[in-house]
């Protein structure tokens, strides 16, 4: 109970305090520079191969290479929503599977990995980050961001109804540490119980989020990073995030 008194006071001192970032619940299209409609479906089985049915009628939507002189290798991300949680899909090409991280909630940024932020509040600067690696392992944190200071919660009762449903496969090669393999895939379920206490949840028809989609990757030693809604030197720059639109 602690956990959802002390975010509510946050998202209280918000609003009292006027540090909100805009009016409105998700905003206009007009204020983000990306916009992604994203279509409604029936709940599926998450199996990492983006294999459902519904996948088939969404077209891919691709990031940009955020440094032309690192490896260009083509990453996209797909989305569906439902009455009960939010689908991602996204899908990268490879060289090498950079990725050692054997447990959840470790600092899965400095290996391979996709990620994606929600913003479905402009009221409030706080906001969902989401990170997978290839081995299938997860960050999933809430982000109260205070003038570029920021720190993420872990979810509390993190089981059944709230957590995440997902699957990682890679392609050309083994999902192994250090395996030579030519790409690799996620899919999650976000289920809306997760992103309690977060206002303008769920979506429905119309509704519009801000967000943001990036990837990670360490071929040769190098680091690269690719990002849908262009930000600056930090993926936290949730002002310059695109937007969902629902459909």
């Amino acid at each position: 109970m602690k956990a959802y008194v002390c975010l509510g006071m946050v998202l209280a001192l918000l609003s009292a305090s006027g540090s909100s970032v805009s009016t409105g619940q998700g905003g206009s299209e007009a204020s983000a520079a990306k916009v992604l409609r994203v279509r409604a479906t029936e709940d599926f089985t998450v199996t990492g191969r983006g294999d459902a049915p519904a996948w088939a009628q969404v077209p891919w939507e691709p990031l940009n290479l955020r440094d032309k002189s690192a490896h260009s290798h083509e990453t996209q991300v797909k989305v569906l929503y439902s009455k009960t949680g939010l689908y991602v899909l996204m899908d990268g090409q490879d060289r090498t599977l950079t990725a050692t991280m054997t447990e959840d909630f470790l600092d899965l940024w400095n290996e391979d990995v996709f990620e994606f932020f929600l913003w479905p509040d402009e009221r409030y600067s706080v906001y969902f980050e989401y990170e997978i690696s290839p081995l299938g392992f997860e960050l999933p944190i809430l982000i109260p961001n205070f003038g570029g200071q920021f720190l993420g919660w872990r979810p509390w009762h993190y089981e059944d109804d709230r957590k995440t449903r997902k699957a990682t496969i890679t392609v050309g090669g083994p999902k192994e540490s250090g395996a030579t393999i030519s790409g690799w895939r996620a899919e999650v379920f976000v289920p809306y119980d997760l992103l309690k206490p977060l206002q303008n949840v769920p979506p429905k028809s119309g509704t519009r989020w801000r967000a943001n989609f990036y990837r990670v990757d360490y071929d040769g030693g190098k680091s690269a990073s690719w990002d849908w809604a262009r930000v600056g030197p930090s993926f936290h720059e949730f002002q310059k995030f695109g937007m969902l639109v629902f459909e």
